[in-house]
């Protein structure tokens, strides 16, 4: 599986741009993922912040995740354009029949593949050696572009999840 995702986001986004990532419950078609980039394209071309355009970014990764990233050097982004945009990832959740806003299912890279686990199954899987301190984790908390760059996609073992779960082993 290629992981390489760097080369798909705006250079011209300040790395401390906002992220937000919204992580499917399960992989979306090629139909589907090519109808959710239209009405993504769509939402940031026209997202704006009290009335004022918002630099914004909105693309899907892996066929599974959709990163939305604000460059608030030029126009902060405020509670009402932050409420826009989850309108939109609703409207796609409810379009595509999927959970976006599910926060237990945490996502790894296990062969090859990203496969999701539910949190209170995160102690089982490491103990019966499904997971371990060198799977990839997608950690979908990152604030920043510049966390998305370099701590999206990280071992376990160096994640917050590995720092709660691995030391105890």
């Amino acid at each position: 599986m290629n992981l390489s995702y760097e080369h798909l986001l705006p250079n011209d986004f300040n790395d401390s741009s906002r992220v937000w990532i919204y992580q499917s419950n399960r992989k979306f078609s090629i139909s589907e993922a090519l109808q959710i980039e239209k009405t993504l394209e769509d939402f940031t071309q026209t997202w704006k912040s009290h009335g004022t355009p918002v630099k914004g970014y909105a693309s899907m990764f892996f066929g599974q995740f959709i990163v939305m990233m604000a460059d608030e050097e030029q126009t902060g982004v405020s509670g009402c354009s932050t409420d826009s945009s989850v309108r939109v990832i609703k409207l796609i959740e409810s379009t595509m029949g999927v959970s976006l806003f599910e926060r237990t299912n945490l996502a790894f890279i296990v062969k090859d593949k990203v496969e999701l686990l539910p949190l209170n199954q995160i102690q089982y899987a490491i103990e019966k050696g499904f997971l371990n301190e060198h799977t990839l984790f997608f950690d979908n908390t990152v604030p920043t572009k510049k966390a998305l760059l370099s701590n999206w996609i990280v071992p376990l073992g160096k994640s917050w999840l590995g720092q709660r779960y691995l030391v105890q082993n």
